[in-house]
């Protein structure tokens, strides 16, 4: 309910509950004892047509009744969307599963998202729309969606996660080797020890993303050694006058966060000692790989004191994890209660467009493919966040490159998005 009223203006008081005695909005209970319990997956959900779209709803109490029943004095909502939303919100789903995949992560695999095939449908929205419909109804009062800057319809969060710097030339001089073209390769080494590497550009991917009146937010990773599993961190080193670029950066406008090393998702002290070597306190984060063990990170990010975080999303698929195109506050399954730091979801990354493991799309397919998810954004008022790593500005990517970047951002521009930075996303939720 705390996140209901965060989508919406103005919520009116008024009674909800599962008997028909006293509220003025019934909603049937169907998950029985199903909280009580550790299993990760409840029963499958009934397909229930809601604003012309089939959604589906776990734990449906009636699923032969209306979804919704509109009478003078109530309205009664034959499906526990509270339960469902809770279900998909907390991500108990991946609290209680132990599937993980070689990166420690939660597999979109092992998600009832991809069992069900709705990992690009904002579940939870159509839910609380449901909920809104009725409060309506019975209060006689309309409800507004959340407003954003300048009457903005949704919001966008465009983000880069810095992890290389210094390796375009490695790829083409991998290639001049196994072709014997010494030559060639001895032209790349040459270059890549005198001038700078092409994928050197944060100056040039900030005037990217500011050419559509965007701010980036850069997260910057401080380890450059692998980690204990032998996974890369960082290619360059945090030098004094790396450091002075980003604070230019930030004197531009843009946003740093941190981007958390590999094992310190679940290395606390590791993650603090981090936070000082690129911001001067705790803001934003998203880890490295985009590590997440749902039972140990995030109450050590509460413990830092982060504002927010932008990890959780699946790599595999764009979509929404947690089935909701919102910030969020994380439930904490020890105390029952929101963590205090603010979940700013990724939506989109891209490595997972093209990456043989993902998607693997083509460049002219990429915006079609996002267009559908991207629209659910804007339905619901929505944050869609996007990660574009800085390498993939570089001209020779043609696959998930520059072009690709710059189709999204001006169909994001032409929607009428309002970019923001992840800390003024918070911000407007915070308040």
């Amino acid at each position: 309910m705390k996140h209901f009223r965060l989508a919406y203006l103005e919520v009116p008081d008024v009674r909800i509950g599962d008997s028909a005695i006293e509220p003025g909005i019934v909603i049937k209970d169907g998950a029985a004892d199903f909280f009580i319990q550790t299993l990760a997956y409840p029963p499958a959900p009934t397909l229930r047509d809601w604003l012309g779209t089939q959604v589906p709803f776990f734990f449906d109490a009636s699923p032969g009744a209306p979804l919704l029943e509109l009478r003078p004095d109530r309205a009664i909502i034959n499906s526990d969307i509270i339960s469902a939303a809770f279900y998909l919100l907390s991500g108990w789903q991946e609290y209680y599963v132990n599937a993980r995949d070689q990166h420690g992560r939660f597999p979109y695999a092992a998600s009832v998202q991809k069992q069900y095939g709705f990992v690009t449908l904002p579940v939870v929205n159509y839910y609380f729309d449901v909920l809104k419909t009725a409060i309506e109804h019975v209060t006689g009062q309309r409800i507004r969606p959340r407003a954003w800057v300048a009457g903005a319809p949704f919001a966008t969060f465009i983000s880069h996660d810095i992890d290389n710097l210094r390796s375009a030339w490695k790829g083409p001089a991998k290639a001049a080797l196994q072709r014997g073209h010494l030559l060639d390769f001895g032209k790349l080494l040459g270059r890549h020890l005198t001038q700078p590497d092409a994928w050197d550009n944060l100056e040039a991917v900030a005037a990217a993303t500011a050419a559509y009146g965007a701010r980036s937010t850069f997260f910057v990773l401080p380890e450059h050694r692998p980690g204990a599993d032998g996974t890369p961190n960082a290619d360059y080193v945090l030098s004094p006058s790396l450091k002075n670029r980003f604070s230019a950066l930030q004197a531009q406008g843009c946003e740093l966060g941190l981007h958390g090393s590999i094992g310190t998702a679940t290395d606390a002290e590791r993650l603090n000692q981090e936070v000082g070597k690129v911001l001067d306190g705790p803001s934003g984060l998203r880890f490295h790989y985009l590590r997440w063990e749902p039972r140990l990170t995030p109450a050590l990010v509460d413990a830092i004191g982060f504002e927010y975080d932008s990890t959780l999303g699946f790599a595999e698929h764009f979509g929404f994890r947690h089935s909701y195109c919102l910030p969020f506050f994380p439930f904490n399954f020890v105390t029952e209660a929101a963590h205090h730091f603010l979940e700013i979801p990724l939506n989109v990354m891209d490595a997972t467009l093209h990456h043989p493991s993902y998607l693997n799309l083509r460049p002219e397919e990429v915006l079609p493919a996002l267009r559908p998810m991207l629209a659910e954004i804007e339905q619901f008022g929505g944050v869609a966040t996007v990660l574009w790593h800085n390498e993939n500005f570089d001209p020779a990517n043609t696959k998930n490159g520059p072009q690709q970047f710059a189709e999204l951002m001006s169909y994001l521009q032409q929607r009428g998005t309002a970019f923001l930075t992840g800390a003024e996303i918070c911000q407007a939720f915070r308040r």
